[in-house]
């Protein structure tokens, strides 16, 4: 079926687009737009299920709703995969700045002259 390759090469598209060009300003407004993309697809399909059925006939599938599921598919592992990144991403952060507090704590020794330390 054609459904098959379309949604395998489009799956392979976004993850290779979305790790190569990863906190980019560009990936970031591509997310947006494919997310602005994905939600007038839906509310057209709301709107039109008549031309959602055809358009799964062209594709190979059996129902417009299958195609909406598929499509659904796609863009829910596009999201976990952005946010699986997103919080590696940002424990890699708050390690730096815990490790860059350690050192900035440790190279200012202790003055044994101040106020309220024995």
């Amino acid at each position: 079926m054609l459904i098959q390759y379309v949604l395998l090469v489009a799956s392979v598209l976004l993850l290779t687009l979305f790790l190569r060009k990863r906190g980019s300003a560009q990936t970031a407004a591509g997310t947006k737009l494919a997310f602005v993309v994905f939600v007038l697809f839906g509310a057209y399909a709301v709107l039109r299920p008549g031309d959602v059925q055809v358009v799964a006939g062209w594709l190979g599938v059996g129902r417009g709703t299958d195609l909406l599921l598929y499509a659904v598919v796609v863009v829910f592992t596009f999201a976990t995969v952005n946010a699986y990144l997103r919080f590696k991403e940002l424990e890699l952060r708050y390690a730096r700045l815990a490790r860059a507090i350690a050192l900035r704590n440790a190279e200012q020794p202790a003055d044994p002259s101040s106020p309220g330390k024995s």
